[in-house]
């Protein structure tokens, strides 16, 4: 069964100053799963116009850019304003963006969050 696009949600799970997690602060993702919910890096690859991230706080688009493979089994979430911007996900590579999953990632200014996958569904 070929891959298909599919948007993710990430919200922000528990850390210190947000006991509950938040679900106002996280990344929207569209990318190409398998069957097993990982990442589809042939699909990505062949299709990286499709493949897209949107940064949101507090509901609103902070920011919008990319996600691109670079090598071995890093992601970078693609943001315009160079590389203090972008974000790189912890070996997004291996993960199943499953609900109720969690995902790290790590932001340019070099602090990891976790997230939840609150939702996948077809893009």
């Amino acid at each position: 069964m070929p891959s298909r696009p599919r948007h993710i949600r990430l919200e922000l799970a528990r850390e210190p100053g947000h006991p509950h997690g938040d679900a106002h602060i996280g990344y929207d993702i569209v990318a190409f799963l398998d069957e097993d919910g990982r990442l589809d890096l042939p699909a990505c690859r062949a299709n990286p116009e499709r493949c897209h991230v949107r940064r949101f706080i507090k509901d609103a688009t902070v920011a919008t850019g990319r996600l691109r493979h670079t090598h071995g089994d890093r992601w970078i979430l693609d943001f315009p304003g160079g590389p203090d911007e972008d974000a790189t996900g912890f070996r997004l590579g291996e993960e199943r963006f499953l609900p109720g999953e969690y995902v790290s990632i790590i932001g340019g200014d070099g602090s990891t969050h976790t997230y939840c996958v609150e939702r996948v569904a077809d893009a």
